[in-house]
């Protein structure tokens, strides 16, 4: 299985990267590939930008990447109860070179923030608009307090929320070997 994870932020220091990072490492025996949005920085879009240069390659490089996994990761950073800046701005740059960017992959969205709701506003507003884009999203969770819930050596503290974590990777886990099975891979 070919797995795609990356926190959909551009801070050198992003929770939501390292949460990414950790949840693609739970899928033993997969193929993972971690993006940084750092590396699709692009202008910031508008119709005028289009019209004047086109779509840059960069957005077509972020589809190449979305295409060739069976499986998308996506760990959401809030700001501001919606996207981050730089994820919002790739997102509408490949929205342009391919609509239905998601068409036929499987997602596994994720969010977390030092606060109690964990990037929740991001995370629905994400369930609502992602499908629209042709994602179909296996299930999601929000890690609420980061910096109390989670410590990089030894994952999720909170023992509530890592059971119902480690409940969604199996979700997860067995619905992709089913769709990766009908496949023939």
């Amino acid at each position: 299985m070919k797995i795609l994870a990356f926190g959909a932020s551009n801070s050198q220091n992003s929770i939501n990267q390292q949460f990414a990072v950790y949840t693609a490492k739970q899928f033993e025996d997969s193929s993972i590939e971690i993006l940084n949005l750092n590396h699709f920085d692009l202008p910031l879009y508008s119709v005028d930008r289009e019209k004047e240069m086109g779509h840059p390659e960069l957005a077509h490089q972020f589809i190449q990447k979305l295409d060739s996994s069976d499986l998308i990761i996506i760990s959401l950073a809030e700001h501001n109860g919606t996207y981050t800046a730089a994820f919002k701005n790739l997102f509408d740059w490949a929205s342009r070179v391919k609509l239905k960017m998601f068409a036929g992959k499987k997602l596994f969205l994720l969010s977390t923030a030092p606060g109690p709701r964990g990037g929740l506003t991001t995370l629905e507003v994400a369930k609502l608009r992602f499908p629209s884009h042709g994602a179909e999203i296996i299930t999601d969770f929000c890690l609420p307090k980061f910096g109390e819930n989670f410590e990089a050596n030894i994952g999720i503290k909170d023992e509530v929320l890592k059971a119902s974590y480690l409940e969604k990777i199996e979700m997860v886990k067995k619905q992709m070997a089913e769709a990766l099975q009908i496949k023939g891979e």
